[in-house]
């Protein structure tokens, strides 16, 4: 298996397919700026938060610092993968309709028909 290096980690563009299947361009969360930084750095983040790759310069280190939470994002770089990492970890949005009540036979008390019945909320 090959090694892995800053060059090729960083040749290889970064797509999140299932949070962003569009791209990270077209989502409207980011600018341009943002999600150029995200298709070039991406890749090399995401290694070495997984540890396959280890930082070699100062500008890997911070940007660890930063993807771990240890620092706040200074450079064009940082500010876009935390903006990234605060969009994906948003809460869930909950149905706009409310939560729909399961409804449980034994509560009807003993049938004497034994079709199906259908029960619908308004």
């Amino acid at each position: 298996m090959a090694t892995t290096t800053r060059e090729t980690l960083l040749r290889k563009p970064f797509n999140d397919f299932r949070n962003y299947p569009y791209g990270f361009a077209r989502s409207g969360d980011f600018s341009i700026r943002e999600s150029d930084a995200l298709l070039h750095y991406g890749c090399l983040i995401n290694a070495m938060l997984a540890g396959d790759f280890s930082p070699t310069t100062a500008e890997d280190k911070a940007l660890l610092a930063v993807a771990r939470g240890e620092k706040e994002a200074e450079t064009a770089v940082e500010k876009a993968w935390a903006k990234y990492q605060a969009r994906i970890n948003r809460p869930k949005v909950g149905s706009m309709y409310g939560r729909s009540k399961v409804v449980d036979d034994g509560e009807f008390g003993s049938s004497s028909t034994t079709e199906d019945d259908l029960v619908v909320e308004d």
